[in-house]
């Protein structure tokens, strides 16, 4: 496995254009916005697959067809 797995808070540092709580609303909705897969729990820790993330955000927008 070759991701790069960040928490919430390190993905926003590292891309300030997700903030944390608009990733944690993804989070919590991602039963049905299809970013399930990109969201790994650990504990209580949460952390972010920023390869998956990328992917599904690509894929919803037009840019990679499945």
């Amino acid at each position: 496995m070759n991701a790069s797995l960040l928490t919430i808070r390190q993905f926003s540092e590292k891309h300030p254009a997700f903030p944390p709580g608009g990733l944690r609303a993804l989070r919590f909705n991602s039963a049905s916005n299809g970013f399930a897969p990109c969201f790994l729990t650990l504990g209580r820790k949460v952390l972010v697959n920023e390869t998956k993330f990328f992917e599904i955000l690509e894929r919803q927008n037009g840019g990679i067809q499945p």
